[in-house]
């Protein structure tokens, strides 16, 4: 049967190394690989910095997502593979913020329309993720609307900066870096803008987006090519770009710790990571990613656990919603392709009588609107019933009668290409 199947790679199993090793290529190439083959009718990807995920509609999705995560090079240990229904829970708690580190956090949202977006333009998308998708995006809406479950520090940007204050035992007096001025470091920038400290110094390889961001927070914006300047001025680093390569290297930390006895904080929250590892190794310097922000969420995870019930209550009540909704769409399927098929032999052989009778008799409009009113009404009558039966074995999940009647009348649940939607 056709149904969704995915594969999942999230923070709650893999470090941040895990899950970049667990990546190869853009995001149009793993959208074109799996597309590619024959068994996928509809795919789309999820890459976030703490999370890949991987949705594919095929009949044979667990089997084609084995194989694809063993071409990855990906390790049993911290994946997790989904059928039909644990898809769609999991993808509804994904867009309300319950599978996130960060519990409730608000850019997952965001970057679920985003990503899902790219997909249909790639033309990998068809109904079934495409009522999937949409359905998980209102979701998300409803649990931020009807729940405070989004209250305080909800993102990896605001919990980076918790980070750093609760290392440093509060950010007063400190001088404060941020590299990268896409979304994250924006968000970072805007969280840190609300905090006591001395400056906040803003970098970015375009030097006027910099700019633009200090003047509406007011930082500091600096040079790309001076960054060890200030990498050196500062207590605290958190980069954020989204450069393929590390941004900080080893040198150039090494350089700025040369005789200096304070403490240098560096926290990475890019993925893949702008900061070496190797780093750590240099006396002075503590390093963190996205892995140390566990401890921030267990802290905000009490605070919004009652929130988190109720948005569950609503998954639940929207799954089943869903799942409803499936059920009527593949009666529907196969219906419209009953009557396509009826309907196309009906004016097939409609046309093959009144040639007929054209050579014996003739044929003016009122015969033809009786011939063909006939036959739409012995049509429709025939379709009549098996129509009712299938609207009830959707109903009553009787999957065993609609597949039946598929394989009766060679009707197929999907189609590849050109039934995607764009």
């Amino acid at each position: 049967m056709t149904e969704i199947s995915s594969m999942v790679i999230t923070h709650a199993k893999a470090t941040v190394e895990e899950m970049e090793d667990s990546w190869h290529g853009d995001l149009d190439l793993v959208l074109n690989q799996l597309y590619s083959n024959e068994l996928v009718y509809e795919c789309a990807v999820l890459k976030t910095c703490n999370r890949v995920e991987i949705y594919v509609v095929s009949s044979k999705g667990s089997s084609v997502l084995f194989h694809f995560a063993k071409e990855m090079g990906v390790s049993a240990k911290i994946v997790e593979f989904y059928d039909h229904d644990e898809s769609l829970r999991h993808l509804l708690r994904l867009a309300s913020g319950l599978e996130s580190m960060i519990i409730g956090e608000a850019q997952i949202l965001g970057q679920i329309k985003d990503l899902f977006l790219v997909a249909k333009e790639a033309g990998t998308v068809g109904k079934i993720l495409d009522t999937a998708f949409s359905k998980a995006i209102q979701v998300g809406k409803r649990v931020r609307t009807e729940t405070f479950i989004n209250r305080g520090a909800v993102s990896i940007a605001s919990a980076a900066v918790d980070l750093a204050d609760d290392i440093l035992h509060g950010l007063n007096d400190k001088n404060i870096l941020v590299i990268g001025t896409g979304e994250m470091g924006t968000l970072v920038t805007r969280a840190l803008a609300h905090r006591d400290m001395n400056v906040i110094y803003i970098a970015n390889r375009t030097y006027e987006k910099a700019k633009y961001l200090a003047v509406e927070l007011g930082g500091e914006a600096v040079m790309f090519d001076q960054l060890e300047k200030y990498v050196s001025a500062a207590d605290v680093v958190i980069s954020a770009t989204s450069a393929p390569h590390y941004v900080l290297k080893k040198d150039i930390v090494e350089k700025v710790m040369d005789g200096r006895t304070n403490e240098l904080l560096l926290i990475d929250i890019a993925s893949p990571r702008d900061i070496d590892p190797s780093i750590e190794e240099i006396p002075h310097v503590i390093l963190r990613n996205i892995d140390g922000l566990r401890v921030i969420n267990e802290k905000n995870l009490q605070m919004r656990m009652v929130e988190a019930k109720k948005a569950e209550v609503m998954v639940g009540q929207e799954l089943e919603l869903l799942q409803a909704q499936y059920k009527r769409q593949k009666a529907d399927v196969i219906i419209s392709e009953l009557y396509s098929n009826s309907y196309n032999l009906r004016g097939t052989e409609m046309e093959h009588a009144i040639n007929r009778l054209s050579a014996y008799h003739t044929m003016g409009d009122f015969e033809r609107k009786v011939l063909v009113d006939l036959t739409r009404a012995i049509t429709n009558k025939i379709l009549a019933e098996p129509t009712k039966k299938l609207r009830n074995a959707a109903e009553y999940d009787d999957e065993d009668f609609l597949d039946s009647v598929s394989r009766l009348f060679d009707i197929s649940p999907i189609k590849k290409s050109n039934d995607a939607t764009k």
